[in-house]
């Protein structure tokens, strides 16, 4: 059990308000977005409903929808995903607004399009330079009519978030899909204004950020998740040094990011040589803006690519977490698989319980709800 002293510093570090925008959340938990695949013909039901808001319920502050498809026929890859568009889908979001906020949480969708993840091919992927993240080539280099669409389907979506009463809106720029692999120099060789320096291939993501700002309110807060790896393949990275990162970061906060979301997988490592920062950290030095940090909090073990799962029973607490907090390293906690396993672990968290939490377990992923 944690010591008394410990949950008051607990208490003091994550159980305060946050406010971003128009948007004020109770204490610093998020719940990080995971694709569940629970959604047939992309309409969200009413077991998606009480998904959200049980953990809404257990003093989850702010939580990030699983990645929704966008309006655009190549968006998706992967089935039984919910869909951000059409009378049915939009109905049964509305539903999970409400039920989220009828427990006291605040809820934003995360807006998707897969990119290179696409394996059908009617219509094939869609990708800066038809280029995989193996190098190889996949699916077909999007036109500017291409660009153009995309742009408007997420701006069109951000719009439709705002209207269903959400609390604000991510758009899903990390791990190697469609906005990522503009990012990403190994993905993205384009010749046109749409690539080469790093504020070239942010571009596109800042045309999705300005549509999405002139379609929404101002005070309706616009989250940009960004990663440096992409799904299998964990060393890449869309910033070497800082100075690149900054490079992309300043268009995106000019065009109206107000929080980024930077995905890591163990939040506790460095990003770059000569700092502790993680990789919210030094967005949110670099940036000047509001920062999530996410990655292993709360597991027992960790994912390491081909050799599956690790135990890490050492980064199981959150010590480590909360004297970042407390030097103001990053702004939110996204926590992921351990709020699969524990619906409350927030409450546990901010009580001081985290020892009785369960230990995720990929194998019975399904059951968990």
């Amino acid at each position: 059990m944690t010591s008394a002293v410990d949950t008051t510093r607990i208490r003091r570090l994550l159980d305060r308000p946050f406010t971003v925008g128009d948007l004020t959340v109770s204490n610093r938990i998020a719940m990080a977005p995971m694709t569940r695949n629970m959604s047939p013909d992309g309409v969200p039901g009413a077991d998606v409903a009480e998904y959200y808001a049980r953990r809404a319920a257990n003093n989850v502050g702010l939580i990030v929808t699983e990645g929704t498809y966008i309006n655009r026929a190549a968006a998706g890859a992967y089935p039984d995903v919910p869909h951000f568009y059409g009378e049915q889908s939009l109905a049964g979001w509305a539903n999970v607004a409400e039920q989220v906020h009828l427990a006291g949480g605040r809820i934003i969708p995360q807006l998707w399009h897969t990119g290179v993840a696409r394996t059908a091919t009617e219509p094939p992927a869609e990708s800066p330079s038809g280029v995989g993240l193996d190098g190889g080539p996949t699916g077909n280099a999007m036109t500017q009519r291409d660009i153009d669409d995309t742009v408007a389907a997420f701006a069109d979506a951000a719009a439709a978030a705002e209207r269903l009463g959400f609390d604000g809106v991510e758009l899903h720029g990390a791990h190697g899909y469609l906005i990522d692999s503009f990012l990403w120099n190994g993905t993205n060789q384009r010749t046109d204004g749409y690539g080469g320096d790093p504020a070239s291939r942010a571009r596109f993501a800042v045309e999705i950020v300005e549509a999405v700002r002139a379609a929404v309110s101002p005070g309706f807060p616009l989250f940009f998740r960004l990663s440096q790896w992409k799904s299998g393949n964990y060393q890449a990275k869309i910033a070497e040094s800082a100075g690149e990162l900054e490079q992309i970061l300043t268009p995106l906060a000019d065009a109206g990011v107000d929080a980024f979301h930077a995905s890591t997988r163990r939040y506790w490592l460095p990003e770059f040589d000569g700092s502790d920062l993680n990789l919210a950290g030094w967005v949110k030095k670099l940036s000047g803006k509001a920062t999530v940090t996410v990655g292993s909090v709360g597991l027992d073990q960790e994912f390491v690519g081909a050799a599956g799962w690790q135990k890490q029973a050492d980064v199981a607490g959150i010590d480590q977490l909360l004297d970042r907090l407390e030097r103001d390293e990053f702004d939110l906690v996204a926590v992921g698989r351990a709020l699969l396993a524990n619906p409350d672990w927030a409450n546990k968290a901010l009580q001081g319980r985290l020892d009785e939490a369960i230990a995720f377990d990929r194998g019975v992923l399904k059951s968990l709800n």
